[in-house]
């Protein structure tokens, strides 16, 4: 720490020696202005993949001239470890803004109070149903969940049409799902059993594993080991499988129960929260206010993990289908927290191994 003119006023002031006053200045420096308050920091965790998230943060931290201290999680804990985390520490929060992949476990972090409203200006741009009403959270950049069908493996003819055929017996043992407690997976599973319930999901996931699943530890393992022969399809999300098909893989994508009369496709946003207590609110805003914009949708939807723009104003296609093109399921996300405590219970009973 400097010895300067703030810190020998400080010693005036306290009437100490400048030895003892340096010492306890040390301690209170982030409480008086120091390091941990200054405004041009912000601490972003971020559970979208690393490899997406990172370089489009950096650049956006140095557009609006703050310094950027990221976190971000890995793929075996996606999401729920930065959650717990957030949770962990909300006694004395360290962190600014949360890039969630997801939107079950913002709406959890909400309903723990955990969350402050803020106002991005372009707010307004976002759709109704990927909002929080009080501002808390706003989503952004949305994915499907899909199939990723081997087509070396899987003919045409024969390609799965909806998740219902990950229980069909002539595919038993080669098909695959991560660990339906983390990230996307988890968020799909609660909402099927908001929007089925909890027999009919339950008996969905039991038949599942009777079927010999094989549960990897992420959707990226899930894509890749499709891609490599492993499996003949599994469920993973378009981010993923786009990787793999961009790559060259011999793979392709199924949209689930993409019909009208059918359950529908999930498609799932990224969102975007400030937390309570945040240690640098006025930065965060700024940055907040750079990534919920249509430029950053189109960088996401022209990038490799190709997003899809929710936002109005965004101008790049989707390179993937979206709401608009396939129909897609009604997710009641608050259903789907409402049910999650017991849809982990089972699932984490179910799939122990």
């Amino acid at each position: 720490m400097r010895y300067d003119g703030r810190t020998r006023r400080f010693c005036v002031i306290l009437g100490l020696p400048a030895s003892v006053a340096l010492a306890v200045f040390g301690y209170l420096w982030p409480a008086v202005g120091g390091e941990a308050k200054n405004e041009g920091t912000v601490v972003v965790y971020s559970s979208l993949d690393r490899e997406f998230s990172d370089p489009v943060l950096k650049d956006l931290a140095k557009g609006v001239g703050i310094t950027l201290r990221p976190k971000y999680d890995v793929e075996s804990t996606k999401t729920v470890g930065l959650v717990n985390t957030i949770i962990a520490e909300s006694v004395r929060p360290r962190c600014d803004l949360f890039w969630n992949n997801e939107i079950l476990n913002t709406i959890r972090l909400k309903r723990k109070g955990l969350l402050q409203p803020f106002h991005p200006s372009h707010a307004d741009a976002a759709p109704a149903t990927f909002k929080d009403p009080d501002g808390m959270w706003y989503g952004f950049a949305g994915r499907a969940r899909i199939l990723i069908v081997n087509t070396k493996l899987v003919p045409e003819s024969d390609r799965p049409k909806g998740i219902a055929d990950l229980a069909a017996p002539k595919w038993k043992g080669k098909i695959g799902i991560a660990k339906p407690l983390f990230g996307t997976t988890a968020t799909h599973a609660a909402c099927l059993f908001a929007a089925w319930g909890d027999d009919k999901a339950k008996a969905y996931y039991q038949s599942l594993k009777a079927n010999g699943v094989q549960v990897l530890s992420g959707n990226k393992q899930v894509a890749t080991a499709v891609s490599s022969g492993q499996l003949a399809f599994g469920l993973t999300d378009t981010d993923d499988a786009m990787g793999e098909l961009d790559a060259g893989a011999p793979v392709a994508i199924v949209y689930p129960d993409r019909e009208a009369d059918q359950l529908g496709t999930l498609f799932i946003p990224n969102t975007l929260v400030m937390l309570k207590g945040a240690p640098h609110p006025e930065a965060a805003k700024l940055l907040a206010d750079a990534i919920l914009s249509p430029a950053v949708e189109d960088r996401l939807a022209d990038g490799p993990s190709a997003q899809i723009p929710l936002l109005k104003g965004a101008r790049k296609p989707a390179r993937v289908e979206t709401p608009a093109t396939v129909h897609a399921m009604p997710a009641d996300f608050q259903a789907a927290a409402d049910a999650w405590d017991r849809t982990a219970a089972f699932l984490a009973r179910e799939f122990a191994d």
